[in-house]
């Protein structure tokens, strides 16, 4: 498998190039956001560890660029204390991040998961409900085989209730699982997401997905 490197330290680019070469691994480096964007594109790779913090263009914005053709597996790079970052980062489509300064066994123990998930066929990795379809490892989704273009949060939200599917499942429980327990917002934001996900998925087709249960909150029937 190749990895491609976006990392400006060049302390940090030489470690990782010996490590993940004695594992087996080819790499591929840039360090600047541009070059390194210009590779993702042009080139496949397995993985890209991609620094938040870049010359050029932020992690970020190659993050976002890259996800507008493109699902290569991106593992983003950041400082131990940059919540904001790695929050942005996920959102935008990051499979997973790692925060400075790592151990390289927890690297590549990352690397090794994602590298499992992308040699499964598509068939065998994609969660299926009905006649909805998720791909893990591609952070896609579609409904009878037309993809449903999807928000960060919306596909979370979505992948929640197809993994837990035919469970009752509480406004709580949604807000916990996607937003997360240090979540300190209105608990109506299930509510309005909830709302956009019904919106999109059922948007063109008879049977509506996403049951309201009253007094205690929502389900996706896996049956008709």
């Amino acid at each position: 498998m190749r990895i491609l490197i976006i990392e400006d330290e060049k302390d940090i680019v030489r470690f990782l190039e010996l490590e993940l070469r004695h594992e087996g691994y080819e790499t591929e480096c840039a360090y600047d956001g541009r070059k390194g964007l210009d590779l993702a594109l042009e080139r496949e790779y397995g993985v890209i560890l991609l620094d938040v913090m870049l010359p050029g263009l932020s992690g970020v914005e190659v993050l976002r660029r890259l996800r507008q053709s493109r699902p290569t597996p991106v593992i983003l790079l950041t400082a131990r204390d940059a919540v904001t970052d790695k929050v942005t980062g996920l959102d935008t489509g990051a499979n997973d991040y790692v925060t400075k300064p790592f151990h390289i066994e927890e690297l590549l123990a990352r690397i090794r998961v994602i590298a499992r998930l992308e040699a499964q066929p598509s068939e065998k990795r994609e969660i299926r409900v009905c006649d909805l379809t998720l791909d893990p490892l591609a952070h896609t989704a579609a409904r009878d085989g037309k993809e449903l273009q999807l928000t960060k949060k919306e596909y979370d939200v979505l992948a929640y209730f197809m993994r837990n599917h035919d469970i009752v499942l509480t406004r709580e429980q949604l807000l916990n699982a996607v937003w997360g327990y240090e979540y300190l917002g209105d608990s109506n934001i299930v509510d309005v997401y909830v709302r956009y996900v019904r919106a999109k998925i059922n948007k063109g087709f008879v049977r509506k997905h996403i049951e309201t249960v009253r007094g205690t909150g929502y389900v996706l029937r896996g049956k008709p």
